[in-house]
């Protein structure tokens, strides 16, 4: 399959010249995918899709247009590559759009080091039925469970290849396996339900469907009889399946097409504190097994492992070519992009600084507060860092959980959130983003 993408792209960069292009640069990814659902001990639901997409992106002048198909006949990559070039002679001029100069491309990388590709056999759609059905049964014999909402198992397969006419070329493949279960308690309104999932790029890897199910039906029987919180300023710890937003937050405030268009709540806080002195935030695109994990960027720009955040202090942005350029900087290597769009920054894999202290050991020290499972809906203001969301989960009294709770609001502001921010110890390591729970100070709470 990887010669068929290679001769995919270097055909579509072959019709952008013949159209008229100066530059272009061209993907295939060729995937397939899995999944079913199981409800009530029954396949609820299968679907399968194969499939090869194919994008283009032409460059005349400092104009560019990008254009994709899943038809890859040879009438149609010509066709692609004329109304490309016709659509980037309409466009507005960016003197900041170019492809790599050929001495900033990646020329070595070893993508069987990265090992992002399952050896084993796609999984029959048998199997995957059958992991959803003991997830579900497992779930169902938690005390306090009413019903489960779903399973779902699912299995993909990527095989991914980029060219461009700067000389570069390149490609890998990515497998991915998961499955997760929604499970109700109490009944009519009184209704609550959580979840449980794992996902992993081998399938020897996940957790057992009974566990997975288990953990689902637990967290859900606990969240029985919720009451609503009352209003006031307490100390808030973020459960580790939810703290990586936080930090998602600081990652989107730091994009380069954020900083570039001067709409971001950092964008005055390069070289200077942005979270605790003792703690750091380093991305490795090279971990293994890892879902954030690609041995080069979407521009063809080798990739690395930097601390952005080191000892507290912001080291810099999250750059591609374009917006590296008109920040007057260079490329930090983290363009991405699919086959309809143009690059633009993004990071992979993310690993804050863990503390030694574990969840509940940072909920003895909270004494009195609020540990949130879960946040809906999202009122951030980029350009100030005002923070305000939904919030449900448990009261802390004591030190300990002393009634689940719902329909709550956290408000702050981003910027004193993070520099308050206690680790706990129980970050999952093959998460792409290995964060732990994490204890926020200056929150006010609205409740009753």
């Amino acid at each position: 399959m990887a010669d068929r993408l290679q001769d995919l792209t270097a055909a579509l960069l072959d019709a952008a010249r013949a159209a008229g292009a100066d530059q272009a640069d061209a993907i295939a990814v060729d995937g397939t995918s899995l999944s079913i659902d199981v409800l009530k001990g029954a396949l609820e639901h299968a679907e399968r899709s194969e499939g090869i997409e194919i994008g283009l992106r032409v460059l005349i002048g400092q104009r560019q247009a990008c254009v994709s198909a899943s038809d890859t006949r040879p009438d149609t990559i010509r066709t692609m590559a004329e109304r490309a070039a016709a659509m980037a002679r309409e466009a507005p001029e960016d003197p900041y759009i170019g492809l790599a100069d050929p001495g900033q491309l990646s020329r070595d990388w070893n993508v069987a080091a990265l090992d992002l590709a399952d050896p084993a056999p796609e999984p029959s759609p048998a199997d995957l039925e059958d992991e959803a059905r003991r997830a579900e049964a497992a779930a169902l014999v938690v005390k306090g469970v009413a019903q489960v909402q779903g399973a779902s198992a699912g299995y993909g397969r990527r095989n991914i290849y980029l060219a461009a006419s700067n000389g570069f070329a390149g490609g890998y493949s990515r497998t991915d396996s998961g499955l997760s279960c929604v499970a109700i308690t109490g009944e009519g309104t009184g209704m609550e339900r959580d979840y449980f999932g794992d996902g992993r790029i081998y399938r020897s890897d996940m957790l057992s469907p009974e566990e997975i199910g288990r953990i689902a039906g637990e967290r859900t029987a606990a969240r029985a009889n919720p009451r609503r919180p009352k209003t006031g300023a307490y100390p808030v710890l973020y459960d580790e399946r939810i703290s990586s937003g936080l930090i998602g937050h600081l990652l989107m405030a730091i994009n380069g097409a954020s900083i570039a268009r001067g709409s971001s709540w950092a964008s005055d806080l390069n070289g200077a504190q942005v979270l605790p002195a003792h703690l750091s935030l380093t991305e490795d695109p090279h971990r293994t097994r890892a879902s954030g994990s690609r041995p080069f960027d979407a521009e063809g720009l080798p990739t690395r492992a930097r601390d952005i955040v080191k000892d507290g202090t912001l080291t810099g942005w999250v750059l591609d070519l374009a917006t590296a350029r008109k920040l007057g900087m260079d490329s930090t290597g983290n363009a991405a992009r699919g086959p309809s769009s143009p690059p633009s920054p993004s990071t992979g894999n993310i690993a804050l600084t863990q503390g030694t202290a574990s969840r509940e050991d940072l909920m003895r020290e909270m004494g009195t507060g609020l540990l949130v499972t879960s946040l809906i809906g999202s009122s951030i203001n980029p350009t100030t860092g005002d923070y305000s969301r939904g919030a449900s989960g448990f009261w802390i009294e004591n030190g300990e959980i002393a009634y689940p709770v719902n329909e709550c609001t956290l408000a702050g502001n981003l910027r004193d959130m993070l520099k308050t921010i206690v680790p706990a110890n129980d970050a999952r390591l093959h998460l792409s983003r290995v964060v732990p729970s994490l204890l926020v100070e200056g929150l006010t709470l609205a409740g009753e």
